[in-house]
Order: C-alpha cells, then sequence, then structure tokens
C-alpha cells in the first residue's frame, strides 16, 4: 500500500511540473500585441500617411484665419525674412493674383471677427473659398498657428480643422498643441509639422520653407 501511495505521489508530481512548464512555455510564446489604431488620428501606432515634401515659392498671400491679432506678428516675421508678399486679413479668391503661396495665420478671436465685420461661420466660408481656389490654381498653403496654448479652444479650433485639411505644410508653437490635435489633423492629411518652441522661432521655421 505505501508502495502503490509512493507511485501515485511521484505521478502527481510529475504531472504539476508538467503543467508549469507548458504555462511558462506559453508565456513566453504570447504574441506581441498588434499595432492599435488612434481614435482620434485614424493611424496606427506603426502606420503613419506619409508626409509630401513641398516647396514653397513667392509671391506669397498672407491671410488671417480668425481674425486675432496673431496675423500681424506673422506679417512682421515675413517682412524681417523678406520675402514678396501681400496681406489681406479678408482676401478671397479675387486677391490670389500671382501667388504662388498662400499663408494662414490662424487663430480665432470674437473680438478680432467683431471689429472686422464678420461672424464665425462667414470667416469660415471666405477661408474656404479662398483655400479652394488656391488648390485649384496650384498655389502652396502654408498654416502657422503661432498663438500657442492661449489661441486654442472651440472658436480657434474651428478655424484650424479645415485649415489643417487643406494645407500642404504646418509650423506650429509646440505649447499650442499639447493635446496632439493639430498633430492629428497633419498625420490624417499627410502634411509635414514642424514645431517650433516660442513665436521667436517662427523667423528661421519661415526661412527654412522658402529654402528648400
Amino acid at each position: 500500500m505505501k508502495k502503490y501511495l509512493k507511485i501515485v505521489l511521484a505521478f502527481a508530481l510529475i504531472l504539476g511540473l508538467t503543467a508549469c512548464g507548458n504555462s511558462n512555455k506559453a508565456a513566453e510564446e504570447k504574441p506581441e500585441a498588434p499595432a492599435t489604431e488612434n481614435t482620434e488620428t485614424g493611424t496606427s501606432n506603426e502606420e503613419k500617411a506619409p508626409v509630401a515634401e513641398v516647396s514653397f515659392e513667392e509671391p506669397v498671400l498672407l491671410t488671417s484665419v480668425g481674425q486675432s491679432a496673431d496675423v500681424e506678428m506673422v506679417k512682421s516675421i515675413i517682412d524681417r525674412v523678406g520675402l514678396d508678399f501681400t496681406a489681406n486679413n479678408l482676401a478671397t479668391s479675387a486677391d490670389l493674383g500671382d501667388a504662388k503661396t498662400l499663408i494662414l495665420a490662424i487663430g480665432g478671436s470674437s473680438k478680432g471677427l467683431g471689429a472686422a465685420g464678420i461672424d464665425a461661420d462667414g470667416e469660415l466660408a471666405r477661408v474656404q473659398e479662398l483655400m479652394d481656389a488656391a488648390k485649384e490654381n496650384g498655389v502652396k498653403i502654408l498654416a502657422l498657428h503661432i498663438g500657442g496654448e492661449a489661441r486654442r479652444g472651440e472658436l480657434s479650433d474651428k478655424f484650424i480643422k479645415p485649415s489643417f485639411e487643406a494645407a500642404d505644410y504646418s509650423i506650429v508653437v509646440k505649447g499650442g498643441d499639447s493635446d496632439g490635435f493639430m498633430e492629428g489633423l497633419a498625420a490624417d492629411n499627410g502634411i509635414g509639422i514642424e514645431y517650433i518652441e516660442s513665436i521667436t522661432d517662427t523667423t528661421t521655421a519661415i526661412e527654412n520653407a522658402f529654402a528648400k
């Protein structure tokens, strides 16, 4: 009887060790998690939309998208860079002229819209008509968001989305995209996004954009 018990215990021990070994092996062979999709951008964590090479040329038409004071800073910067440009905060397709690049200074301001005598929907319609005409005429579009976190919110975001959907390239002050909203739009639309630390870095970024 004792001999029989020893045999049973030995057999049970062998079964236990085998099960443990199989468990460890299964853990080692567990496949890696597949690439997950970012629900905000629509792209996977391994695949992103390709970014096209863009070369910007003069002359330039600069316009506001949202009528914020940021457009005045952009105007000063591109003047400092020495670009041949025309600035028109209420530009339409009729103002494209011989422009080869359309620069959008994006940032919504309810005060600025009021001073310009236009509401948000009217501004969106104006800008969309202008961007559509630029696309039809082969005019490249450069989207700038330099207002940082202060120039975000429901109003500004309303202008950011269509601008990035139409743009060929974008320059963004990093602090204004802490939520990755613009990064996601750039990825979805296959355009490059260049982050800069502050407004003062816009000068170099624009110089580089027109030097490619």
